[in-house]
């Protein structure tokens, strides 16, 4: 079976979504000038590791549908992370909503335009 081993970040402004994710999520970045791409380290335990790249066309259009993988990214507190991202420079794509017994989950357009989603763990959400 095949598993999600690697995500990738297209920006338009590689640096300024690089301080959008560490300020939200705390990842660290390391640019490789080489071949200017950045490795993105998200921390450790459960989880993978990504990359970005420089933009190569268009960014999504604002309301555009979702048109390529999409990740969603655990936290420990989806309010006190949609503020953080929000400060940051994030838009609401999709409000904080309940997954029954599961979690909740919000979806949140990035500083370059990518739609990402942030979950919370929670078993008793209605």
């Amino acid at each position: 079976m095949g598993r999600v081993v690697h995500f990738e970040i297209h920006a338009a402004e590689p640096e300024r979504a690089a301080r959008f994710y560490e300020t939200v999520f705390g990842w660290r970045f390391n640019h490789m000038a080489a071949i200017d791409y950045w490795t993105i380290s998200t921390g450790e335990g459960p989880g993978i590791d990504g990359g970005m790249l420089r933009r190569r066309g268009e960014a999504p259009a604002p309301g555009q549908p979702v048109n390529a993988h999409m990740c969603t990214i655990g936290v420990s507190d989806l309010d006190s992370t949609m503020a953080a991202a929000l400060k940051a420079g994030a838009a609401i794509a999709v409000p904080r909503m309940a997954i029954p017994n599961v979690g909740h989950v919000a979806y949140l357009v990035d500083t370059e335009g990518n739609i990402f989603g942030a979950f919370q763990n929670d078993p008793k959400a209605q």
